[in-house]
């Protein structure tokens, strides 16, 4: 079954990047990158998110000048560069492991990009203090990489990709390296930065949380192929098929058999023979095997109004906090999962009880089969 691409509302002027039908193989045979068709606006932020080995990190290493495509081309602002080696593509470059010089100072780790480029001594101590200012460091030009902080090494890693002023910045898994919470910090602060200064940014991660917070738009990866490409909310909410469902947050899987289509909605008989109503998304047609998709926030327990309701049993309750995470038994689903707000008022529920759950029939995509 062929990936659905969907594309988000953005609208723009042009492509800062296109890849145009870019293939890349290492070995002559099989194929990393296939048939890649991509366009990023000016001024976009656009993350390529997928696990290991989907092809994202080496679609950054192409367009960095790293890794040459073996088929197709890779154009910026409208110019093919396949053939440009890295230094005269005039691209900022952020990586994991900060790749600052460890013998120089702030300032000359800043200044370094700007001093190849010939830029004068004034113009490049403004820059600096600009770049500085920029990521929340002023005064710290006089110290070395190795008396900061990972989170201020990274900032100074980011003001470095950005104080030529460049039109493209690529960030190869930036955050990887840090903490939960500095990791979070970060994120927060590299969105406000590119939406300040309007540079288009291409992000590679495996995080999706990194890549549902920062990004305009997310391609998902999987075997060298886009997957969906679309907004963050529509990536979550509308899922194009059951690889993206998995990949993107927590996700229940039910299996069936597709029974009616009607109006976009599908009945479906579970493996169970149970028969329940779920939006048709991504279904060969009548007869067809489908995987139901529902997000754990989107079911209810017990609910007073549902238009599909299930029996199941509450196999455990974990406290996290703010919700209750109750892991239950639906349809022979022993790892059916289910987010209960903390709304502290008393109500409890109990391991080993019988209820009922409940979601719309909107929340509930019939995709792609995969295994139960």
């Amino acid at each position: 079954m062929e990936p659905i691409l969907t594309q988000s509302n953005r609208q723009s002027v042009g492509a800062a990047v296109k890849f145009d039908g870019v293939q890349k193989s290492y070995d002559g045979e099989t194929l990393v990158v296939k048939d890649l068709n991509l366009d990023i606006a000016e001024g976009e932020f656009l993350t390529m998110l997928g696990p290991s080995g989907s092809g994202k990190t080496t679609c950054l290493m192409m367009l960095a000048g790293f890794e040459p495509p073996t088929h197709g081309e890779i154009y910026l602002d409208g110019r093919a560069i396949s053939q440009l080696p890295p230094h005269k593509r005039g691209i900022g470059m952020v990586f994991q492991n900060y790749a600052l010089f460890p013998h120089m100072t702030v300032a000359e780790n800043l200044a370094y990009p700007l001093r190849v480029r010939g830029k004068s001594k004034a113009e490049i101590r403004e820059r600096v203090e600009r770049a500085l200012a920029m990521v929340e460091l002023p005064g710290f030009g006089n110290r070395k990489p190795g008396q900061l902080s990972g989170g201020q090494q990274q900032r100074v890693a980011v003001a470095r990709s950005l104080v030529f002023e460049p039109n493209l910045v690529l960030m190869d898994e930036p955050l990887g390296a840090l903490d939960k919470q500095l990791r979070e910090q970060m994120q927060f602060e590299i969105k406000h930065i590119h939406e300040n200064l309007g540079v288009t940014v291409v992000y590679v991660t495996h995080d999706q949380t990194e890549a549902l917070t920062m990004s305009d738009r997310v391609a998902v990866f999987n075997d060298g192929v886009i997957q969906q490409l679309s907004s963050p909310e529509e990536l979550y909410e509308h899922p194009r098929n059951s690889f993206v469902a998995q990949f993107i947050g927590e996700n229940n899987k039910l299996s069936g058999r597709v029974e009616r289509l009607e109006n976009g909605t599908c009945e479906v008989t579970l493996d169970t023979g149970t028969h329940v109503l779920a939006e048709a998304v991504n279904v060969d047609g009548v007869g067809s095997r489908t995987t139901l998709s529902l997000r754990p926030e989107r079911v209810v327990i017990n609910p007073s109004d549902a238009d599909v309701t299930l029996s199941g049993r509450i196999e455990e309750l974990i406290y996290m906090g703010e919700t209750i995470r109750a892991r239950l038994d639906v349809e022979g689903n022993d790892q059916f999962i289910v987010k209960v707000p903390n709304r502290g008022d008393g109500s409890r529920l109990e391991e080993g009880a019988a209820v009922t759950v409940g979601w719309r029939t909107a929340d509930c995509h019939a995709l792609d089969p995969i295994a139960a």
